[in-house]
């Protein structure tokens, strides 16, 4: 998913390099994937990034791998609908993996394009995909813990997992406002309400495992978030994991948390990259990466 602007960043995230040679955190993910096994890549653009996006990835990449591009607009939304007035924000990260319905037709991993997940969690994805059922809703996601995710630079929301037996995924509790204070971890529920955290709780960061099945899912969903929510919140959005958790409390599909990837980095704030490129330019030193991603 390479729709979003990084209002917090200030900036196209998704073009900022990290690498010693100019990577991205894109190109990371790319390489990780290809090498994981992944044979088709699917951007998920807006109109302000799919140009840039096009001209630096489709460069590096065009030629040899399978190459998609899909447009998340304001104005997909179902017929009979219409956006609502004074309405400017994208509507989510489930209308960002329903618009690439039309590109998509085997199991897929979905990514957020501003996440470093490690070359670990795309293995893990792709060996869960050995025995999956494509025509089925048996899906998943990759975990990670919630104290490698964290900023030092500014609070972050995360999607807090509960797991049930052999890893399924039983839901997850959104907390928002998640710093690092003392030897604490301190964030608050969506109610207001005061969470006091250990930061080894496992929190997804939007690694899902899906199979084409999701996309029926998300289209009667949609339907309902527009009948019954849009309408009153002109910012309200139209958010994946909350999908999940529907699915998941009505026994239509069932997830399991895959762990074990990482390092995981990201660009919430401007502060957050030398972090970054630092993580990064250990693993280039240490030979899990080359310094030229592309070459």
């Amino acid at each position: 998913m390479a729709a979003g602007i990084g209002s917090r960043y200030g900036g196209l995230k998704q073009l900022e390099p990290v690498g010693p040679g100019g990577g991205t955190i894109l190109d990371y993910s790319i390489y990780d994937a290809l090498r994981a096994g992944f044979d088709r890549l699917v951007f998920v653009v807006s109109e302000a990034s799919e140009r840039p996006v096009r001209e630096t990835f489709g460069a590096r990449y065009g030629d040899r791998v399978d190459l998609g591009y899909v447009r998340q607009e304001l104005g997909m939304v179902p017929e009979g609908f219409a956006v609502p007035g004074g309405r400017q924000k994208p509507w989510g990260t489930g209308h960002a993996t329903l618009v690439a319905d039309s590109a998509v037709d085997e199991p897929f991993a979905v990514i957020n394009a501003d996440d470093f997940y490690g070359a670990a969690a795309y293995r893990l994805l792709a060996d869960s995909f050995e025995t999956i059922d494509i025509g089925g809703a048996d899906y998943c996601m990759v975990g990670f813990p919630l104290s490698e995710t964290l900023s030092d630079h500014g609070p972050v929301s995360r999607g807090i997992c509960e797991c049930g037996p052999k890893g399924q995924l039983a839901g997850t509790v959104e907390v928002e406002a998640i710093i690092r204070q003392e030897d604490s971890v301190l964030g608050r529920d969506r109610a207001g309400a005061s969470r006091v955290l250990t930061g080894n709780e496992t929190v997804s960061m939007n690694f899902w495992g899906f199979t084409p099945s999701i996309f029926s899912h998300l289209r009667e969903r949609f339907v309902d978030f527009l009948e019954s929510r849009a309408v009153r919140d002109a910012d309200d959005e139209f958010y994946l994991p909350g999908v999940v958790d529907y699915l998941i409390s009505t026994g239509a599909a069932r997830v399991r948390v895959l762990e074990g990837g990482g390092p995981w980095y990201g660009l919430t704030y401007p502060e957050d990259k030398p972090e970054v490129v630092a993580g990064i330019a250990a693993l280039v030193r240490r030979g899990v990466y080359p310094e030229m991603l592309w070459d």
